[in-house]
């Protein structure tokens, strides 16, 4: 076989080798017949064979994606599993930033086009899933292990079988199914980091903190939850009463250095086909973990004020937060999934598969800084320590059929259902605070603070804070597609329509309470620096309490209930003219209800004001339905070059937190984000245009220009705080817009010739950059109408929140002649973009560029075994968020490292 053939494989074979569609799809959409159909079949299978053979890993995968994408009626871009694989990449969060446009912010939330995480939506093989973060109601896409990803689908203009809230794009995550024969093969990893190389801070925790659980050591204490389940609170009983469950909750979270475990991992997989009569049917098994540790150094402003130094120059002067932060972050991720699937006389599929995502999260940190009235100049520090530890699961079924009928002019169905729930479990998360005195020792002030003799437990009402947190949520979805294909002289027209039905319900609550060393008598002695020893059980059975020590801080809103609903149908038509002019469009009908209810905890009931009116009522509910329009054409000129043009209007709606009128944490800020009822949806017009140009070498060419215009955009702004970090109000700007030019590139070097000893044959280059720009306007008197609160915002035009002005990935590999080696470096940066938006005169806070490199390599010993070795962040970049040329936050990643071995038996 001649090297170039490989490349020219037919549009059916292409579809065959990335599992997307049955050769019958094809033969219906192109008006073939079934014979035709099996015919290819017989040729893709040979030509498959013969791809796999010359080890030619990554042109095949991306040449097969990008021809997925060439037969789209609408602008899309899709990342296969090997691509996934030879990046290095292992979650689908980390492998969407190579894709053109797409950003990753807190390594959970992709960005697309520079829209914020709302703007964009997610599918599971194409149906709705839930999610287990408490802020959003995206769900987190560092939950899907890289394993089970067979590609990533990210359609960026809208089509009328896409759901109509559609900003940026919407990511399809499609596992992998049944192999077409049997294989087994198992893995194993050890790595590490950089910054693990000295002592982690740690804690004690439970003994089955190895596979992300907790045995009780965290939770709140039996006779506690007891209360709560009563609808009894801590302030309801005795101070006496109160002294005996204060003994009972834990209190041994003293921060311990120590050394830093290697990260370990390993995948399973198993899976096979049969085939007996008309009938084939197989299977899909898979398991993986990984315990992975990082450490690292940070920096938290919260307050800064402008002062004027020596040179009479002004500088940022932080009034408030941490500079000196060490942290240590365990994660621990286990994933299992099984997929079963039957298909008869290859024009019946049906597929079922089950999965279970577990990520837990257990982070400490050890913190010394000052605040507005501890300050240094007075020889006084802060040191305290916060503990974050969560349990997020994911569990889904799902079933879906495919079926064409060639009998009837292959009339095509398929249809789906898919039930999923999640849960963030987050037990027992912990901060305290200490009082550091220079002199206090000795009486002598020397610039140093020597603990623990210099060292008190924080003499005030919240001295520490325990916070225990439950969230589940709960999707379903169904729908069918239905679709008629016709041909005739030189037109090719598939007719579509079909349904789409998504019922979500939530159920969050939250329990919390601080330990007040203000009810301690004056005789109680808070010096130390041991949490656990100060208030030792004989310490607190023995103290005067003048007051309650546990006081309750749960308040309204921290627990809510919502539910969701979407009815959906839609019309589409896809006509294709003479192999040169294609049209697709149609419209979406879908009406859209949804209700936010906060609860009183201390009672269960809805937290309306005592004279409650409709209008209060109201701000609970959000309806509406409406008609979505979309239209795509394509101009085909020639085999390998075409032009595409769409447009589409489309919404996005509140998330479920931020209609209510409660309070959270951001995860991402710290900042403290309140809800606003009466938020209004956000409706844009999205334009697209791309030219296209895929040679049949596998070398490829793109240029797109895109343009979304956005009428009332959801947008966060500040309001003043007197204490602790500004509160995040989520407010309607008046109008926005963002536009840009994409570039998308493959190519292989052997231009290069026998420069480089002849090794550019067998190296690619492969890359893309966009470049954009976004505004929108604020109006500071409808914020303050529409929040309730002052909005000081300094920039009412700015940037959208989260909106990069560019992006890069390039990727450079090297496959070796014999198939024994390749090796690719990856290099990915983002533009700065507004994180935290100003107040008062405060520029807007900007996270920094990030330069990440990491290079993989990796070595095929044997036809069975394949080593690889991974490197991470070659540029030792660190995360930072700055204004003004100030810092406000950052925080160290370190070079990571990684070598597996996988064995296919």
């Amino acid at each position: 076989m001649k090297t170039d053939a490989k490349f020219r494989l037919s549009t059916l074979s292409f579809a065959i080798l990335c599992g997307i569609q049955t050769p019958q799809a094809l033969a219906q959409t192109a008006g073939q017949d079934t014979q035709t159909a099996n015919v290819q079949q017989a040729d893709a299978d040979q030509i498959i064979e013969e791809v796999v053979a010359t080890g030619t890993r990554l042109k095949g995968s991306a040449t097969a994606v990008l021809e997925e994408r060439k037969q789209q009626a609408f602008v899309a871009d899709i990342m296969g599993a090997e691509q996934i694989s030879r990046a290095g990449d292992g979650d689908a969060a980390s492998a969407l930033r190579r894709i053109t446009g797409l950003t990753l912010v807190d390594g959970k939330f992709i960005y697309v086009r520079g829209l914020g995480e709302r703007y964009s939506s997610t599918q599971l093989n194409g149906a709705a899933v839930p999610s287990p973060d408490p802020t959003r109601s995206v769900i987190p896409l560092d939950l899907f292990p890289s394993e089970i990803i067979e590609s990533l689908s990210v359609q960026k203009s809208y089509s009328p079988s896409m759901p109509a809230s559609f900003g940026g794009g919407n990511v399809d995550i499609r596992v992998k199914t049944i192999p077409t024969d049997f294989f087994f093969n198992m893995s194993g990893q050890l790595g590490g980091n950089s910054e693990n190389f000295d002592d982690g801070i740690t804690y004690q925790g439970g003994d089955n903190d190895w596979y992300g659980r907790d045995d009780g050591t965290r939770a709140a204490p039996q006779a506690i939850q007891r209360l709560w389940d009563q609808r009894t609170f801590l302030n309801d009983i005795s101070i006496e009463e109160n002294r005996v469950l204060a003994q009972q909750i834990n209190r041994d979270y003293d921060p311990e250095y120590d050394t830093v475990n290697p990260d370990v991992g390993f995948d399973v997989a198993v899976g096979d086909s049969y085939e007996t009569g008309d009938f084939r049917y197989g299977f899909l098994a898979t398991l993986a973990y990984d315990n992975e540790w990082e450490v690292a150094e940070e920096y938290q402003g919260e307050d800064f004020r402008k002062d004027v130094m020596d040179n009479q120059t002004t500088e940022w002067v932080m009034v408030r937060g941490y500079d000196e932060i060490t942290s240590t972050e365990h994660a621990v991720k286990w994933s299992a999934m099984l997929s079963m699937g039957i298909d008869y006389d290859r024009n019946h599929r049906l597929d079922v598969s089950m999965m279970s995502l577990n990520d837990t999260r257990d982070l400490m940190r050890d913190k010394y800084g000052n605040s507005n009235n501890i300050l240094l100049a007075d020889g006084q520090r802060i040191h305290a320590f916060d503990i974050t530890y969560e349990e997020r699961q994911l569990l889904v079924n799902q079933i879906k059929g495919m079926h064409t009928f060639p009998e009837y002019n292959f009339i095509g169905i398929d249809w789906k259902y898919s039930n999923g729930r999640s849960s963030r479990y987050a037990p027992g998360n912990v901060e305290t605070r200490f009082l550091l005195e220079d002199g206090s020792f000795d009486g002598q002030q020397n610039g140093l603070f020597e603990t623990p003799q210099e060292s008190s437990l924080y003499n005030a009402t919240t001295a520490g804070r325990y916070t225990f947190q439950q969230l589940d949520d709960q999707v379903e979805n169904y729908g069918f597609n239905l679709s008629l294909p016709v041909s005739f002289a030189r037109w090719e027209i598939e007719l579509k329509s079909g349904a789409d039905f998504v019922e979500k319900t939530r159920n969050a609550s939250s329990r919390r309470f601080d330990i007040n060393t203000r009810a301690l008598g004056s005789d109680f002695d808070l010096s130390g620096e041991s949490f656990g020893r100060i208030l030792s059980n004989d310490a607190i059975a023995n103290a005067t309490l003048n007051n309650a020590l546990l006081r309750d801080t749960t308040i309204a809103g921290d627990d809510y209930i919502s539910a969701q609903k979407i009815d959906a149908a839609y019309i589409e038509a896809d006509i294709f003219f003479d192999e040169t002019w294609r049209v697709s469009g149609g419209l979406r009908w879908e009406d859209f209800q949804q209700v936010v209810v906060p609860l009183v905890p201390q009672t269960g009931a809805a937290d309306l004001p005592s004279d409650a009116t409709v209008n209060d009522l109201q701000n609970f509910t959000f309806q509406e339905d409406d008609i979505y329009t979309s239209l795509a054409v394509t101009y085909v000129i020639n085999p390998e070059m075409q032009l595409r043009m769409s447009y589409g209007d489309t919404v996005v709606r509140p998330d479920l937190r931020e209609v209510s009128n409660s309070t959270f944490i951001d995860p991402l800020t710290e900042y403290p984000i309140a809800g606003t009822p009466g938020l209004e949806t956000t409706k844009i017009d999205n334009y697209d245009l791309r030219w296209e140009w895929y040679m049949d070498t596998g070398e490829n060419l793109s240029v797109g220009l895109f343009y979304k215009d956005m009428d009332q955009p959801i947008e966060s702004v500040q309001s003043p705080a007197q204490d602790g970090p500004p509160l995040i109000r989520i407010a309607n700007a008046e109008s926005g817009h963002v536009y840009g030019i994409e570039f998308e590139f493959l190519k292989d070097l052997t231009l290069l010739g026998d420069s480089l000893g002849g090794i550019g044959n067998d190296m690619f280059v492969s890359g893309n950059v966009t470049l954009s720009d976004s505004e929108m306007t604020l109006d500071t008197q409808s914020i303050v109408q529409q929040t309730g609160v002052s909005a000081a915002i300094t920039n009412t035009t700015r940037r959208l929140t989260g909106h990069s002005e560019y992006v890069v990935n390039l990727q450079m590999g090297y496959d070796a002649p014999s198939g024994n080696h390749s090796v690719t470096a990856v290099y990915n940066v983002f533009g700065e973009r507004v994180i935290i938006p100003g107040i008062e005169g405060r520029p807007d806070a900007m996270e920094q560029p990030f330069h990440s490199l990491d290079m993989v390599y990796t070595y095929y010993p044997d036809f069975n075994s394949t080593v690889k070795l991974k490197l991470q962040n070659l540029l030792n970049e660190d995360k930072e968020i700055m204004f003004d040329n100030t810092l406000l936050r950052s925080q160290t990643k370190g070079i990571g490292f990684s070598i597996a071995y996988k064995y296919e038996f």
